[in-house]
């Protein structure tokens, strides 16, 4: 992580997500997806996506955005109760300790129990949780999902 990255002492910060980051997020959530895969189907408008944004996720759960001091967002999570429900990353902000940072933040959030769901072909984040004690509990057909993407069921308990 360069300095400008970063807060003056080199850390990410991180904050509770307020309705005037509904445009960055989206930005952040869209150009993630583009870029980590590719091979889902854009199913909403990018204005539909702000409107979910703005409308569904800011209001509805719990949401934390990793920034640089700067106050430019690198990440977010997003936790219903035990559910994570979304954590994306900016693309260049990969592989530098972020989703660690938030993922560690919603555990502490989210008490003893952690769930989530992940495409089946993204081998990266499911990699990443299994690298963070997460373990594959059930798959998925893509049924229950608006891409039709088959996905899979992952679960982390404090109790190992």
């Amino acid at each position: 992580m360069t300095p400008n990255d970063s807060a003056p002492d080199g850390r990410v910060l991180l904050r509770e997500a307020t309705a005037e980051d509904a445009g960055p997020l989206t930005g952040l959530f869209l150009a993630s997806r583009a870029a980590s895969m590719p091979y889902l189907p854009k199913v909403h408008s990018d204005e539909d996506t702000l409107a979910w944004m703005t409308h569904v996720v800011l209001p509805g759960t719990t949401v934390r955005i990793a920034e640089t001091g700067t106050g430019e967002p690198l990440g977010f999570a997003s936790l219903d109760g035990t559910e994570l429900e979304h954590l994306y990353l900016r693309p260049d902000a990969r592989r530098r300790g972020i989703g660690s940072l938030l993922l560690a933040h919603v555990r502490e959030l989210a008490g003893d129990e952690l769930t989530l769901y992940v495409f089946q072909r993204n081998t990266d984040a499911r990699a990443f949780y299994e690298r963070h004690g997460f373990t594959a509990i059930g798959f998925d057909d893509g049924g229950r999902n608006e891409e039709k993407e088959p996905d899979v069921r992952y679960r982390w308990t404090a109790n190992g």
